[in-house]
């Protein structure tokens, strides 16, 4: 599943080649996506609307046009929001498509349809309900040791646990968690109520290095994820411990060992992970 990297990644693609576009047309080939999309919604609000800018609100993109309207868009676990010329040929579970002034289409495809596309009022994106309960943006000014000991405080799980709770963290999922604890050297079964005030520090500045470093290298692709242009991430080359399990630890040589945690797979170093 895409995770903040990867829509984020994905976020500037966009912005830097549909700005300033405009929305012809909007067809619906399949409504039956997480949400059941509704086509004359997408066509009062869209078409013949310019784009003015594209945002990011945990998993969601956000794109912004004139008169007030937004589109948005859940990636599910499978979804693709690409941009191809006018003339290219239908795709397998191409669902939604935007025809665009410029000549091009933006295509949304989902072969799993777990994914959401919806538009409403810009000004009401924060009491929307899809938006209303989220939790910190890590990339943003106040995810610190403050901020997550302060929400360790309210809760009785695991750091991990915590960690991918959209209600106190958006955006970081299965692989994330794991490489930012490792990172940190804390243990993903670890009690919130034994994480000490260093440990959340190490543990914010490490989920915020690591995701940058994924965005910078494209974010993670694994099976499905692709930029608007196609491209596909590398990030996966630099992971320490997801999907490692029996390799030697980058850090001390210790073999990477998994355990289920919340129904998936958590990976780790016994030895420098306490």
């Amino acid at each position: 599943m895409p995770e903040l990297p990867e829509v984020e990644v994905l976020r500037r693609t966009l912005a830097a080649h549909l700005v300033g576009d405009t929305v012809e047309t909007v067809e619906v080939r399949e409504r039956r996506l997480r949400e059941r999309v509704v086509p004359a919604t997408l066509r009062r609000r869209l078409a013949g609307r310019r784009l003015l800018g594209v945002d990011r609100r945990a998993k969601y993109l956000l794109l912004h046009f004139d008169g007030g309207s937004t589109l948005a868009v859940h990636l599910g676990m499978s979804g693709r929001l690409t941009i191809g010329p006018g003339d290219a040929p239908r795709e397998p579970h191409e669902h939604a498509v935007f025809r665009l002034g410029s000549g091009r289409k933006l295509r949304f495809r989902d072969p799993r349809r777990f994914g959401a596309l919806f538009a409403l009022d810009t000004a009401a994106i924060a009491s929307d309900r899809h938006f209303a309960g989220l939790g910190l943006e890590p990339l943003e000014p106040g995810f610190d040791a403050a901020a997550l000991a302060a929400a360790g405080a309210r809760r009785s799980c695991a750091v991990k646990a915590m960690l991918m709770d959209a209600k106190v963290v958006v955006g970081v999922g299965n692989i994330y968690a794991s490489e930012a604890l490792f990172r940190a050297g804390i243990h993903p079964s670890r009690s919130v109520a034994r994480v000490s005030r260093q440990r959340w520090g190490r543990l914010a500045v490490a989920v915020v290095e690591v995701l940058r470093d994924a965005m910078a290298q494209g974010g993670t692709t694994l099976n499905d994820f692709a930029d608007a242009l196609g491209e596909s991430g590398y990030f996966q080359v630099s992971l320490a411990v997801y999907d490692r399990e029996g390799e030697p630890c980058p850090r001390c040589g210790a073999a990477i060992r998994r355990l289920r945690q919340l129904g998936r797979s958590t990976y780790y170093c016994p030895s420098c992970q306490r």
